[in-house]
């Protein structure tokens, strides 16, 4: 439960109509100054199509996701919106396009760590993804907090950060590791281990998929570890083009002042991920 309230003491959250807590990471006291953009003739945004439901190809074969609506809405605020441009390159190619100037702005959850920090400037983060655990919807201690699972057997992905986290955060609980996330799903629905404890994004969507037959639910957390997890999703520049950082951190603020980073959020993450 600590993790939960030093999230929320330095995330400034709020809570939607429904109750959701939407991430915050600016101080809504604060205002970023706005960097002068003239000589940014274009601002080129690069992503990946492979990582829903941050970017990926929607039915119709167009770009789609949190990650595009985020960037159109960060140069809408801006001002800048006819020199921006989004394109979708493999995964591989991504870092090497920001490096040779083919664009401006990589927005494809690249890990901010100690080498990559020496490489690029980034933005402040805007969103981080917790750990969570899931059990069944019927059982309950009546205590919703990790403390009820101790002596518990809980499934998790062999040979992960989560694993790791898992055994250095709740020693107390009993690991049962797996090879496949559906593996470990079924074993959660037929009752033969206790709970699991994994990503918080992908714990979301299967939570509201038809293979959860509505059998689960999350319990306690979120919990947050830089150690395990990194420090988040931020934008990536060129060292050279920290005033550009600066205009996203401005933008970034003021979307959340103004709520459309709520709305965003909520649209591409309508059961939270909190």
């Amino acid at each position: 439960m600590c993790a939960l309230v030093v999230f929320l003491a330095a995330v400034f959250p709020a809570a939607s109509a429904d109750g959701l807590i939407v991430p915050n990471y600016m101080d809504p006291r604060e205002r970023v100054p706005l960097p002068d953009l003239a000589p940014y003739s274009r601002i080129r945004f690069v992503t990946t199509v492979d990582f829903p439901p941050f970017s990926f190809l929607d039915q119709t074969g167009h770009l789609a996701g949190f990650h595009i609506d985020l960037a159109r809405a960060i140069c809408e605020e801006l001002d800048v919106l006819p020199r921006c441009q989004i394109q979708a390159l493999p995964w591989g190619e991504l870092e090497g396009a920001l490096e040779k100037g083919q664009a401006e702005a990589l927005i494809s959850g690249l890990a901010i760590t100690a080498e990559s920090r020496s490489k690029y400037r980034f933005t402040r983060a805007y969103l981080a993804l917790p750990a969570r655990f899931v059990l069944a919807g019927e059982a309950s201690s009546g205590e919703d907090s990790a403390v009820a699972l101790r002596g518990k057997r809980v499934g998790v992905l062999e040979s992960t950060a989560h694993e790791v986290m898992l055994r250095d955060w709740f020693s107390e609980t009993r690991p049962v590791t797996f090879t496949r996330t559906e593996w470990m799903f079924d074993a959660l629905k037929a009752g033969n281990i206790d709970a699991v404890f994994g990503d918080g994004l992908q714990l979301s969507f299967w939570l509201s998929s038809r293979s959860a037959e509505n059998c689960c639910r999350f319990f306690g957390g979120p919990y947050f570890s830089q150690a395990h997890l990194g420090e988040g999703l931020a934008i990536a520049v060129r060292p050279r083009n920290t005033s550009l950082a600066k205009a996203f951190d401005h933008a970034l603020a003021a979307l959340n002042r103004n709520g459309r980073f709520t709305e965003l959020y909520l649209r591409w993450f309508p059961n939270g991920l909190y």
